[in-house]
């Protein structure tokens, strides 16, 4: 019985992007949270890697920056290597002191204070997505609403020119696009990239004008005024600007679609929230808990090291896996449902945790926020209508499309 169940455990290889698209996950992770919960892939198509699928391990690697190391030149930050020649760097892909000097300068626009400045445009601008939904037939979630949304958000961080702002959508999908996809919107690595240089050169545009003017409160203008960024090297500039703009949207977009299906899928925790309003904060976390938009993040070993009494070698690859993580029965209670009025709604790690913890996690939660605010004024009652179309990838938890009704 051991020897079978070694061998089962051994053939585990929760890399593969089909699991996600598929949402075929939960057995394998349960299996390893229970039987491995630091587990050796020893084949896959990104190489060996240590799979970290409980909680508390997870925080413990997420706090020990020293010990693991984001840094690009050691990996990065996906279980799959960047693909060489065509790397890029950016603030998620360091170590202190060079993360920390980058992140400071783009944080305070996502501080409390300027978070209560955007509250009235995030509403008016959700109202009148709403208020232009098609009632009694069928229209695309994501489309209409989830990307909508987070692109006209974006477009006021950077203070985007307003008619192209799909392009940071577009830019968005190329940057997390698994080129072995079928549907992916780019085929290879070159295409990546060369789409990646089109977007530096859009942003190169507006961060030179924005350099000659005085400084305002814009991502580009901060990131062009700050000494930490101002010099930023070509891929660095590339790389910097396609996290700002994969983080101030796939969190958002993808919590938005995923939380619909979920409240759907749960009617009696709808009614709730619909009865107690005060509960809309907790369904917010738990709708980010629930979905998990980034599946994992991954780090680098820099010396020998033991976690959970597991042996790991300097330079292996220990990914993080925050989807298994956010279902750790051991932490978190009845961790595989969907219940709005957790006691602790927020012990989640779908934002990370530490200094690499996401830096607009407040600005994501107040967008889907006042999302929800602005469904149950309208008291909006939606049907699904058919199955979501999923993202073939292991970063990222997105959906495609959402075909779903109004029906009151």
């Amino acid at each position: 019985m051991a020897q079978a169940l070694q061998r089962k455990l051994a053939s585990i290889d929760v890399s593969d992007p089909r699991l996600y698209q598929d949402d075929t996950w939960r057995p394998l992770f349960e299996q390893l949270r229970r039987d491995d919960p630091v587990h050796y892939c020893e084949a896959s198509p990104f190489g060996p890697y240590w799979s970290v699928t409980r909680y508390d391990d997870i925080f413990a690697v997420e706090l020990d920056h020293e010990t693991y190391s984001s840094s690009s030149e050691l990996g990065g930050i996906q279980v799959a290597d960047q693909p060489r020649g065509h790397e890029i760097s950016n603030f998620i892909r360091m170590d202190p002191p060079g993360h920390t000097a980058q992140r400071r300068v783009v944080a305070p626009i996502v501080a409390p204070s300027n978070l209560a400045n955007f509250e009235p445009l995030i509403r008016k601008r959700t109202c009148d997505v709403l208020d232009a939904l098609p009632r009694h037939e069928t229209f695309d979630w994501v489309e209409r609403v989830s990307t909508d949304l987070t692109n006209m958000m974006l477009a006021t961080l950077f203070d985007f020119p307003w008619e192209d702002r799909m392009k940071l959508t577009w830019w968005s999908d190329v940057a997390i696009a698994n080129v072995n996809s079928p549907d992916a919107v780019v085929h290879s690595e070159a295409e990546r990239f060369d789409e990646l240089v089109k977007m530096g050169e859009y942003f190169r545009k507006l961060w030179e004008a924005r350099a000659d003017a005085p400084p305002a409160f814009d991502l580009i203008s901060m990131l062009a005024h700050s000494e930490a960024t101002r010099h930023l090297q070509p891929r660095e500039f590339i790389g910097t600007m396609a996290l700002l703009i994969v983080g101030g949207n796939d969190t958002t977009r993808n919590s938005m679609s995923g939380g619909l299906t979920a409240l759907v899928e749960n009617p009696e925790q709808f009614e709730l929230v619909r009865a107690r309003r005060e509960l809309i904060p907790n369904l917010v976390s738990e709708i980010i808990r629930y979905h998990t938009p980034v599946l994992h993040m991954r780090r680098t070993a820099r010396d020998d090291t033991e976690l959970a009494g597991r042996r790991i070698a300097k330079g292996d690859k220990v990914v993080m896996w925050y989807i298994s993580g956010n279902r750790d029965e051991s932490k978190i209670d009845r961790a595989d449902e969907f219940i709005i009025d957790r006691a602790k709604p927020r012990q989640h790690l779908a934002f990370g945790a530490g200094i690499h913890r996401c830096v607009g996690d407040r600005l994501a939660e107040q967008q889907i926020r006042i999302l929800w605010e602005e469904i149950l004024n309208r008291d909006l009652r939606f049907e699904i209508m058919g199955p979501p179309q999923r993202l073939y990838s292991n970063f990222i938890r997105g959906i495609r499309s959402l075909p779903v009704r109004i029906v009151s």
